[in-house]
């Protein structure tokens, strides 16, 4: 089984998008794909006490509902906090074990498996580990998801930075819109900025209510998700 780890700058900047939109090109084209988020908080309750995960239910949507919830996210939390810290105070802890169990799962059932880090690349994923040493575990190619916005090219930066100090291959960055754009200097500039700082190539400028499919910069050509998860051999 091959994969793509894909990270962000922060929370909310558009992981679960790119990722769930990697998801349905790649079913699109025939392929064997899965997507499995370690942990998820943040739940959304109906009227009637019922709890929902948006993250959990965009990758099933993706997937055409062929994989349960359960083996895309093995542990949900009500409280929108790191996974330890929303687990704690519902009196439950994150399972190392599970983490690992979950993932392993995959194996037996696709070829190519996405997996969604939770908050940012230090965000805490168990009371003793980050999601950084989960993606080293894993040791698939990196894809960075960043906002166009006013400080991105710092927070852009450090994650590349971050990433190398763990030795795993960056597949490349995401530039994503996960906002109504201001028409503001950065939005305008982040792109070319990038590509001037770093060697980390630019996969995609991902517009506000654009297509659900990702295009290359300046074209209509998709991405080649096969050959980029290949980085990793």
């Amino acid at each position: 089984m091959r994969g793509l780890f894909i990270t962000g700058t922060d929370t909310d900047v558009g992981k679960t998008y790119v990722t769930s939109a990697i998801a349905r090109q790649l079913c699109a084209e025939g392929k064997s794909v899965g997507v499995y988020k370690p942990a998820c908080s943040g739940a959304e309750v109906d009227e009637h006490g019922n709890s929902s995960w948006h993250d959990v239910e965009a990758h099933y949507q993706a997937l055409g509902g062929f994989f349960e919830r359960e083996n895309i996210c093995p542990q949900c939390f009500t409280l929108p906090a790191a996974p330890p810290v929303a687990a704690r105070l519902e009196n439950r802890e994150v399972s190392s074990s599970l983490l690992k169990s979950a993932h392993d799962w995959w194996q037996d059932h696709v070829d190519l498996l996405l997996v969604e880090g939770v908050g940012g690349w230090l965000c805490p994923l168990t009371k003793t580990s980050l999601v950084a040493d989960f993606a080293q575990d894993c040791g698939w190619p990196v894809v960075i998801v960043a906002p166009r916005g006013l400080g991105a090219l710092n927070h852009t930066l450090l994650t590349v930075e971050a990433v190398r100090s763990r030795h795993l291959p960056l597949a490349g960055i995401i530039l994503n819109e996960h906002c109504a754009p201001s028409g503001s200097i950065a939005e305008q500039t982040n792109p070319a900025e990038l590509a001037r700082l770093t060697d980390v190539p630019i996969l995609s400028l991902v517009e506000f209510d654009a297509s659900k499919m990702l295009r290359q910069p300046g074209s209509q050509d998709t991405i080649d998700w096969e050959q980029i998860a290949s980085q990793g051999e």
